[in-house]
Parts: structure tokens; C-alpha cells; sequence
């Protein structure tokens, strides 16, 4: 690891990148006057960005597929999910009890 004056602690690392990609870092480098380092940085960090969001077929796909599940009939009555829902409650407050008496010294 090395370290730069007040910068946090940086690590060194080797790329091997084509022509092109450095003919343009070098000149995003020189129009932005910050160092090349820096926009690896940046493009980077603004790349894991846009990598965690949904492309516009993803997404298009995706509320296709909810539109269709709405449009499903039900397969169970709501007093059945009620139910349900009440029996997993229960189970979770009987685990949280049974859980917090065997922290007691």
C-alpha cells in the first residue's frame, strides 16, 4: 500500500488497457487538469453506480411479468392469507421470546 501526503491509503495496481481507452484517459485527464489516477477513480466509481440499476429491457420485462401476476386470479381467499400471516407472527414472537430468555444471565 502506498501512501500520498494527506490522500487516503491507495493501493498500486497494474492494468493493461488498449490504445484507445488511454489516448482517452490521457485527454479526459488533461481537460479535467486532474490526474489520470483520478478519472480511473471516478469512472470507476460511476460505473458500480450504473451497474446496480436495471437496463430499459430489464425493466420493461420486469413490469410485464408484474402486469401479468396482477392480472392472475387469486389462488387462496383473504381470510386464508390472514391466516397465514397471523400464524407467522405468532412464530416469530415465540422464537424472539424463547431467543431473549437465554440471554439472561
Amino acid at each position: 500500500m502506498v501512501r500520498y501526503g494527506s490522500m487516503a491509503a491507495m493501493v498500486k495496481v497494474t492494468f493493461t488497457l488498449d490504445d484507445q481507452t488511454v489516448e482517452r484517459l490521457r485527454r479526459t485527464a488533461s481537460r479535467l487538469a486532474k490526474p489520470q489516477s483520478y478519472v480511473v477513480r471516478e469512472a470507476v466509481r460511476e460505473y458500480e453506480a450504473r451497474s446496480t440499476k436495471l437496463s430499459d429491457e430489464e425493466r420493461a420485462r420486469m413490469l410485464a411479468l408484474v402486469d401479468r401476476m396482477v392480472q392472475e386470479p387469486h389462488t387462496r381467499t383473504a381470510a386464508e392469507v390472514d391466516a397465514e400471516l397471523r400464524e407467522i407472527r405468532a412464530s416469530r414472537r415465540r422464537w424472539a421470546r424463547r431467543r431473549s430468555s437465554r440471554r439472561r444471565p
